[in-house]
């Protein structure tokens, strides 16, 4: 899986399927954010980040303009990948509760973090067409089955994953929803971490936590919270 890993990121960072998206990052690695000036940004697709061979599949929406397309890292440098990573690091998945840059040593066990669309996209919302374009980057990441639970953040992470799996009926996307899918692997839903989210408590640090935590359990039944 590492190589074939190694593959599919490759593929993806050197993708140009989606010119609006192309021309966005490229545009804000170079005008950057005041408090990132010295930084040099990455400005291309952000590929997919985490352990080879992780039974358990984190998908967000798309890196965040000065997030992860500054970093290279998904969820990297932002306020979302702070709340995401400490909440990692508290189920055992993570060494380190946050992730800045690509220099802080952070590694994860047993999990693998992608995106429904691996460029950030103007005002966060990528299109149909761009979505679809990115859709078998995804496909081509499940077609290995080495996935238990797939934790879908966010209502387009959770539609993009029932598109990917044969789930009858649909159920609805709303925190902790949870299904399982025909193949076996459990999709877990939680309110993604954005600031729009967290800022208005619609999602909790225990809220996220405890979506998390079961998410850890699902990938590895033989552990659970309370020994991590």
């Amino acid at each position: 899986m590492s190589e074939y890993l190694d593959v599919l990121n490759g593929q993806i960072v050197s993708c140009d399927r989606c010119p609006r998206l192309r021309e966005w990052c490229l545009n804000v690695a170079k005008s950057k954010k005041r408090e990132f000036l010295d930084e040099d940004y990455w400005g291309l697709p952000v590929p997919n980040f985490g352990d080879p061979l992780g039974k358990g599949l984190i998908l967000g929406l798309a890196p965040a303009a000065h997030g992860a397309n500054r970093t290279g890292r998904m969820f990297s440098g932002d306020r979302s990948g702070d709340w995401l990573y400490a909440a990692l690091h508290s189920a055992g998945l993570a060494n380190t509760p946050d992730s800045r840059d690509m220099t802080n040593g952070l590694t994860l066990s047993n999990v693998l973090i992608t995106a429904t669309c691996h460029c950030a996209p103007p005002d966060n919302k990528p299109t149909r067409e761009e979505i679809e374009n990115c859709a078998p980057y995804l496909a081509s990441l499940l077609a290995n089955n080495q996935f238990r639970a797939v934790l879908c953040l966010g209502s387009l992470a959770w539609t993009s994953a029932l598109s990917h799996f044969r789930v009858r009926p649909k159920p609805k996307f709303g925190h902790g929803c949870e299904t399982v899918a025909d193949s076996g692997q459990t999709l877990l839903g939680s309110y993604h971490p954005s600031q729009q989210n967290t800022f208005t408590g619609k999602l909790t640090r225990d809220m996220l936590d405890d979506v998390v935590a079961r998410f850890a359990m699902l990938i590895d039944p033989s552990t659970s919270s309370s020994d991590r």
